[in-house]
């Protein structure tokens, strides 16, 4: 029992803080799960990023969404003093009693001082000094070897002021909703299909063109049906329309025209998920569907599929995993270039099975 625990029944309101990318925001999720578990007469909120909303909209654990704009940098500064204020003004108005930051962005210490949680819970940042350090009631340290998977990781948060989760309590869930089940039914009546997602946001995480045209011939081959999705980014639709020139007519293509909660609702209707280490693949993770995740240079002990069926298909390379944009910052990972598609389509099949 950790000896400066928090009195749970004490907590009406609390707040979890996430100010990352698409994937961080997904893995937060059982946070609120975990903590509405343990002080189920809580008001769970929580504050993110605009356009990573999705990721936690219609969550059953979560009473009210708060969102910091991604472009109110670029507003002129009268603009961005309003949002700031109305925002700041809406989370004073709920006076919590604990907020919960999850990772070592400033404004979580700002709000922690101003907004006069009677708890408070962080982690332990290096280099951070006092300013850092005081703003917190509860601290929490990151492992020293670095393995340990986002998932866990967040919940340290809550292990530090005395929750400890279970196992079952522990899963990532996301609410696709009735509108993105009911277009996703309409686009593909037929489940059963092999989603395949091939592109990220950062190209040094993605497969080749030529290798992802081999692994989809050899899945039509074989009788499966394949969907290919990506984001409306316009590096993304530029490489699935270089598979698609390769492979003419061998896999339906919805690239750039799913939302996120689209997204979500397609992969939950696939029989196998086959991606790079994206959003995507946690989302396909978090819908339940076995997943084939391909690892480069991010690591599969801290991002692989969560609580999943699955298989990690990565190099033998000894560099690996480096968190490095590309082998020498060249934008381009020998480790995921040089997979063989041998491997990936075993993978696939050993989940197909």
């Amino acid at each position: 029992m950790v000896e400066d625990a928090v009195p749970l029944k004490s907590i009406a309101r609390a707040l979890v803080i996430k100010l990352r990318h698409h994937g961080d925001v997904l893995l937060a999720a059982p946070v609120l799960s975990v903590l509405k578990a343990h002080a189920p007469a809580a008001e769970i909120d929580a504050l993110v990023y605009d356009d990573t909303a999705p990721m936690l909209e219609g969550h059953p654990a979560l009473h009210t969404l708060y969102t910091v704009g991604r472009k109110w940098k670029e507003l002129g500064a009268l603009a961005r003093f309003g949002a700031e204020r109305a925002l700041y003004a809406s989370l004073r108005s709920r006076r919590y009693d604990l907020i919960v930051h999850l990772s070592e962005q400033p404004r979580g210490a700002w709000l922690a001082r101003s907004l006069g949680p009677h708890f408070s819970v962080a982690p332990i940042v290096p280099g951070r000094g006092r300013f850092w350090r005081d703003s917190f009631t509860h601290r929490y340290p990151l492992p020293r070897n670095g393995r340990r998977h986002a998932v866990e990781l967040n919940l340290d948060a809550l292990r530090r002021i005395g929750i400890q989760p279970s196992a079952q309590e522990r899963r990532v869930q996301f609410v696709p909703g009735a509108e993105a089940e009911a277009k996703a039914a309409a686009l593909l009546p037929e489940r059963g299909f092999i989603h395949l997602h091939p592109t990220s946001r950062w190209s040094f995480k993605s497969w080749t063109v030529e290798k992802n045209v081999e692994l989809i011939n050899r899945l039509a081959a074989e009788g499966h049906r394949v969907v290919l999705t990506a984001s409306p980014a316009p590096a993304e639709l530029a490489m699935i329309e270089a598979i698609e020139k390769l492979a003419p007519g061998k896999a339906l293509n919805l690239a750039g025209r799913l939302s996120i909660k689209e997204l979500g609702a397609v992969a939950a209707r696939a029989k196998l998920f086959i991606g790079v280490d994206s959003m995507p693949m946690h989302l396909a993770a978090a819908m339940g569907t076995p997943t084939v995740a391909l690892f480069g240079p991010s690591g599969e002990l801290e991002w692989g599929p969560w609580n999943v069926a699955h298989r990690i298909v990565a190099s033998g390379h000894s560099c690996r995993p480096c968190g490095n944009d590309g082998c020498g910052g060249g934008k381009l990972s020998e480790c995921l270039t040089t997979l063989p598609v041998d491997q990936v389509h075993a993978a696939a099949r050993a989940l197909l099975g």
